[in-house]
C-alpha cells in the first residue's frame, strides 16, 4: 500500500458504509486534493460499538460494495482490518493498531460532524483525538463547535472551513474542521427508501455498480 522509504499521508475513514454512497466517495476525492493525501482508505466496521442497537448488513456485502465503488480509483482502497477481527472494536484500538502498522506515515482519521458532536460518548475519546491527525467533515444541518471538548483538545483544532485549496498541515497532529465536502444523503435514507418501495429509487445517490449489487442480492428489503 505505501512506500517503504518515504513518509506517506494516509487518511482512514471508518464506518458501516451500509451501503456506500456517492457522499462517501465525494469525501474521499475531496480530502485527497485538500490535504494532498497519498491514499484514502475506507475501513468498514464489523459492528460500530456506539451503534450496538443496530445490526448492519453482512460485512461481506459491505466490503464487496466498497470494493466495487472504488475499483477504478487508484488512490482509494478498502481495508479489512476491522472485519478480520470479527468483533466490535473501538476507534482507540483501531488507531493504535494503524499507528503500529504505519509507524513512519502521517495518519489522518476522518469523521463526520455528527460523530464529532458525540465524541464524548466514544471509548477513551480524548486519547483518540491525541493519537493522530483528525479531519471533521461537516454535513448539512450539523453545527460544528468545540464547547463539548476539553481545552487541551480545543487547542488542537484548526478551522479550515471556507478553504478549497490544498491546506498546509501543521508539524504536529491537529484536528481539522472542513466544509469543503457538500452532500446531503445518508445510508439510512437509502435503506429506508428501499424497504418502503421495495426498489432502489435513489440511483443518483449510489454508484451504478453498487445499485446493481443491491438489486442482485436483494439487500435492505
Amino acid at each position: 500500500m505505501t512506500s517503504l522509504h518515504s513518509t506517506q499521508r494516509i487518511a482512514f475513514f471508518g464506518g458501516t458504509f451500509d451501503p456506500v454512497h456517492c457522499g462517501h466517495l465525494t469525501i474521499a476525492q475531496t480530502l485527497i486534493k485538500l490535504f494532498g493525501l497519498d491514499e484514502f482508505v475506507f475501513i468498514p466496521a464489523f459492528h460500530a460499538p456506539h451503534k450496538s442497537h443496530l445490526k448492519p448488513t453482512s460485512g461481506y456485502h459491505r466490503f464487496a460494495m466498497l470494493s466495487l465503488a472504488t475499483a477504478d480509483k487508484p488512490q482509494i482502497s478498502v481495508s479489512t482490518l476491522e472485519l478480520d477481527h470479527a468483533e466490535s472494536r473501538y476507534s482507540f484500538d483501531t488507531l493504535t493498531e494503524l499507528k503500529n502498522i504505519y509507524p513512519n506515515d502521517r495518519i489522518f482519521f476522518v469523521m463526520g460532524a455528527d460523530s464529532w458532536m458525540d465524541i464524548r460518548t466514544w471509548h477513551r475519546w480524548e486519547e483518540v483525538l491525541m493519537l493522530t491527525d483528525h479531519i471533521v467533515v461537516s454535513r448539512p444541518g450539523y453545527e460544528i463547535s468545540c464547547d463539548h471538548v476539553t481545552q487541551r483538545v480545543q487547542e488542537r483544532v484548526v478551522d479550515i472551513r471556507g478553504e478549497t485549496k490544498r491546506v498546509p498541515t501543521q508539524s504536529n497532529p491537529r484536528i481539522y474542521f472542513t466544509d469543503a465536502v457538500h452532500f446531503d444523503v445518508s445510508a439510512t435514507e437509502i435503506r429506508d427508501d428501499i424497504r418502503q418501495d421495495d426498489v432502489l429509487n435513489r440511483t443518483d445517490d449510489v454508484p451504478d455498480v453498487v445499485a446493481k449489487y443491491v438489486e442482485k442480492y436483494e439487500l435492505y428489503r
